[in-house]
């Protein structure tokens, strides 16, 4: 029973305070989805706080609130990432991406048409992040390889894991919400293949769409033939200087150089000789000088002494006279700094990414992005310190079509920002192992590093691969419910030595499962309060006299927009209650219109940050945020007319 009455409006369906109240929160939580003033996940259980703290108006009780955290969907998403994780950890994923590269002998046709066919049809079982993860290294340096530009795989590549999610129940995390709340509202939940026969269509339109009409739309932001250096525009911010035998270099390590540390006094003490005129003294401090100079945005990456190279940061060696030091920063920064060192600037030497790729040190070039779930997200580089934790250094960011060079120190990380790192190889597999980083291109012996080895798949796989199918067949014979079996299949994974409990935990997105048990009161709420049933009538009266196919097809296309514009878990929560109310109000079915929302949220191609593996394939090709529209908007409009038509022959309206 809900505190205020309604709300009468001259040929309008009535609103009550309750709704209002929803609406407010609603409101509120897409501007902050949008903003990401704060994480999504903690917006979702802002979100769950305020409906219990509203419950005389939202009619949510605490012990409603929290039953989202028990869902089976929720349980079913977090079974499903650690067996996927088996499946990935066995190499699966890594052997079948060699396997293709190995095949298509790099004919970009072939490749385009394998990376799509495969990463579609894996996407419908396996968690699409970890494939696209595996597949965007394989793709770069594929295009390295052959000289085709990685931008016309990537984007490709994400919306074909997109649109594999489609596939299976399992296939992404919303269409088991989906099955959820079909459950809850219509007491009809999805079967493991309840979606198939629907998402074959959507697959074989998009595959067919991405290697037609998407290839000819694909722009080649990156050119096919660019390394590290011209990729990130790298040729007027790497320079080299010789040390000279008056430099106060010498006898200094680069670490006791640049990144030791003087008292105040020493250093004023300096600023007043300055000051007064004089000379500085002979034994002042490299940090004595570069006080008085001010500090400069330059970073020391490589020593190069009689043929033979250093990596910078890991080694103790003095720096001698005639030592060459490979440094970033712009021409102005390294000019003073070779003013203030006396060190000689060797300007007509030219510093490729071949020059840094084969000194022999352990320290190698490498790309890497912030993905959604990043530690490294809303910090800035001199929050996390990772020169002086790990010994990388980064070189510059890329953030679409845009290369941040300097003051690199203070930008504050994004989600799908592309990282150019020098790293160690023993360091990289750290950075990615707990959450920093996710590789996407860098020599093979780093990828060899991360993964023990080349590729190759052996007895031990079929453990991980049969415990995936096991829980498949279990849940499509209806013999144990999804959730049940995913989590049998959790501990098999464990017990058979797939993964360790610790590892088998690390592999869920946990900011995920937050997320969509926070946002489930949300949508009981939406429709307990009638807000959800206001949204339908509204629905239906704009659409006028469109028959319930056009009004089924409008439903899809306002989903797949506002997917795109927030993460796609709260556009199904929202829009599932008013869909299944706005099919109640012309008297059709309400499991069509459902089932329309989930392929609508699953296909959210209109821009990177709608969707995960957009914001993955974001960076490496170089892409700006129009792109996505330019490519995924004929899409998105193909299979709205295409997704709307197979539901109503599948399900009739």
């Amino acid at each position: 029973m809900f505190l205020s009455p309604s709300v009468e409006g001259t040929g309008m369906p009535s609103l009550s305070m309750g709704a209002l109240v929803v609406f407010a929160l609603v409101v509120a939580a897409l501007t902050l989805f949008v903003t990401e003033w704060l994480p999504p996940d903690m917006t979702a259980i802002a979100v769950l706080v305020a409906l219990v703290v509203l419950e005389p108006y939202t009619g949510v009780p605490a012990r409603t609130a929290i039953e989202g955290f028990a869902s089976p969907a929720v349980v079913t998403i977090v079974a499903m990432y650690i067996l996927s994780a088996g499946v990935e950890s066995a190499g699966v994923v890594d052997w079948l991406a060699g396997r293709l590269a190995a095949l298509t002998g790099g004919d970009e046709r072939r490749l385009l048409t394998a990376i799509v066919g495969t990463t579609g049809v894996s996407a419908g079982f396996v968690n699409n992040t970890p494939v696209v993860a595996v597949f965007i290294p394989l793709v770069t340096g594929l295009s390295e390889r052959y000289g085709i530009s990685p931008s016309n795989l990537l984007l490709p590549l994400s919306f074909a894991a997109m649109l594999g999610g489609t596939l299976t129940l399992v296939g992404t995390a919303t269409n088991l919400l989906a099955s959820d709340l079909s459950a809850q509202l219509l007491g009809r939940p999805f079967s493991m293949f309840t979606l198939t026969p629907v998402g074959v269509v959507v697959l074989a339109v998009g595959v067919g769409y991405l290697l037609t009409v998407g290839r000819a739309l694909v722009p080649e932001r990156v050119h096919p033939a660019a390394d590290f250096t011209e990729e990130f525009e790298m040729d007027r911010h790497l320079a080299q200087l010789r040390v000279r035998e008056a430099s106060p270099l010498v006898g200094l390590t680069v670490r006791e150089a640049l990144e030791g540390s003087v008292s105040d006094d020493a250093v004023e003490a300096v600023v007043d000789v300055v000051d007064a005129g004089e000379s500085l003294p002979t034994e002042a401090t490299v940090e004595q000088v570069l006080a008085v100079s001010g500090p400069l945005d330059v970073d020391v990456l490589q020593i190069d002494r009689d043929g033979e190279s250093f990596f910078a940061t890991a080694t103790d060696r003095p720096l001698e006279p005639g030592d060459v030091l490979t440094v970033r920063g712009n021409r102005q920064a390294v000019n003073q700094l070779a003013q203030t060192l006396d060190l000689r600037d060797l300007a007509r030497e030219s510093v490729t990414a071949d020059l840094l790729a084969e000194s022999g040190h352990p320290g190698v070039l490498a790309e890497a992005v912030i993905d959604r779930e990043s530690r490294l997200r809303g910090r800035t580089l001199a929050d996390v310190q990772l020169r002086s934790r790990f010994d990388v250094t980064v070189l510059a960011v890329r953030r679409g079509d845009e290369v941040i060079h300097e003051d690199l120190t203070a930008v504050e990380l994004s989600a799908g920002d592309l990282l150019l790192l020098q790293t160690p190889l023993d360091k990289m597999g750290h950075l990615q192992d707990e959450g920093y980083l996710t590789l996407t291109e860098g020599p093979p012996e780093l990828f060899d590093a991360l993964e023990g080895g080349p590729p190759s798949l052996d007895a031990a796989a079929a453990v991980p691969l049969a415990t995936l199918l096991a829980v498949i067949a279990l849940a499509a014979l209806d013999l144990l419910p999804i959730y049940i079996a995913a989590l049998g299949g959790v501990v098999a994974t464990v017990a058979t030595g797939t993964l360790s409990a610790s590892k088998a935990y690390d592999a869920v997105s946990w900011n995920v499962v937050f997320l969509l048990a926070g946002l489930l009161p949300l949508g009981q709420a939406m429709q307990a309060t009638g807000g959800a049933a206001f949204v339908g009538g509204l629905l239906v009266d704009a659409a006028g006299v469109l028959p319930p196919l056009a009004l089924l097809a409008l439903v899809y296309l306002l989903t797949a927009v506002l997917a795109s514009a927030i993460t796609p878990a709260a556009t199904v929560v929202l829009m599932i209650p008013i869909a299944v109310a706005t099919a109640t109000e012309i008297g059709a079915s309400g499991f069509p219109f459902l089932v329309v929302v989930t392929f609508a949220v699953a296909t959210a191609f209109l821009t990177p940050i709608g969707y995960q593996t957009n914001l993955m394939v974001y960076g490496p090709g170089g892409y700006r945020f129009t792109d996505f529209a330019r490519v995924g908007g004929p899409l998105q409009l193909l299979l709205c007319a295409v997704t709307s038509l197979s539901v109503s022959v599948v399900w009739p309206l």
